[in-house]
């Protein structure tokens, strides 16, 4: 057996597939490294809700498996819920944001609880590939959230939330990020986490952080990890596990970070690494 002791995934783009789905070929591949072991972890800017289900579906609360969420802001034991990492922003700083992005042609989304706040539940959609996306409803379904409109978040808002999340029209994003982020590049981290997203979370968070935090108090390091991802909030992440898979579907930028390229998300891109890296788990894969 080798050094491996975990396997960390990015979710969108890495884990499910073009259609946010886990597939048959993936599952079985990471329920049998389970079964002899191997600790699941998810890593991913989803908030903790929105895991939940995939968590699930991978029995992970069995195996001791563990939720990455907010881009490594917030971490979760599955087996015994108990709270390893959690570094909101502060409530002053969330409000500076929010005050901020009035000055843009965005969508900012805060969540607490069961609830997700905007300022408009009928916003209008986003154009991402060719297509029309109601963005709110997406996001509010992606991570099981009531929806609620306030008129000005800045007024409501009376708590420290783990990352405060924008939507806007791609074009728009690319050309103003800059400017959105500029009177915060110094004391909050800001990115994308998708060419529709871009987001706000607490100075210094990111996945290699969050990951570094609960794997050194339980007494392991980088070398125990093999990580998958495939956007720019992975690279941290891919760096700094031992090994550091980028998927096909991937960015550049985390392509040049990666120890290896597997293939994509629509075709097992995760299986297929685990087959290579585990051969003593599959040997019949292999065969």
């Amino acid at each position: 057996m080798n050094n491996l002791k975990f396997i960390v995934m990015d979710v969108d783009g890495t884990l499910l597939n073009s259609k946010k789905k886990l597939s048959k070929e993936t599952k079985d591949a990471l329920m049998k490294c389970q079964e002899q072991g191997i600790r699941v972890i998810l890593a991913s800017g989803r908030p903790s809700s929105g895991l939940a289900k995939l968590a699930l579906e991978l029995e992970m609360q069995k195996h001791h498996g563990m939720i990455v969420s907010y881009n490594g802001s917030k971490i979760h034991d599955c087996e015994t819920d108990e709270i390893l990492f959690n570094e909101p922003m502060t409530l002053i700083e969330a409000k500076a944001v929010l005050e901020h992005l009035k000055s843009f042609n965005v969508y900012p989304m805060i969540d607490k609880d069961k609830y997700m706040y905007v300022n408009n539940v009928f916003a209008p959609p986003i154009l991402f590939q060719n297509k029309e996306l109601n963005i709110i409803e997406y996001e509010a379904r992606g991570g099981n959230y009531l929806l609620c409109e306030k008129s000005d978040l800045v007024a409501f808002i009376d708590f420290a939330p783990n990352k405060i999340l924008t939507a806007g029209q791609i074009e728009y994003l690319e050309e103003n990020y800059q400017k959105m982020m500029e009177p915060f590049k110094d004391s909050l981290s800001c990115m994308f986490t998708a060419p529709f997203y871009f987001e706000f979370t607490a100075k210094g968070i990111d996945k290699a952080k969050a990951l570094d935090t609960a794997l050194s108090k339980l007494g392991f390091g980088p070398e125990n990890l093999i990580a998958f991802g495939d956007g720019h909030n992975d690279i941290s992440m891919i760096r700094y596990a031992g090994i550091g898979i980028a998927m096909d579907n991937a960015v550049l930028e985390l392509k040049e970070v990666a120890d290896f390229v597997t293939d994509s998300h629509d075709f097992d891109g995760i299986a297929k690494a685990l087959y290579q890296h585990f051969p003593e788990i599959f040997e019949s894969e292999i065969n």
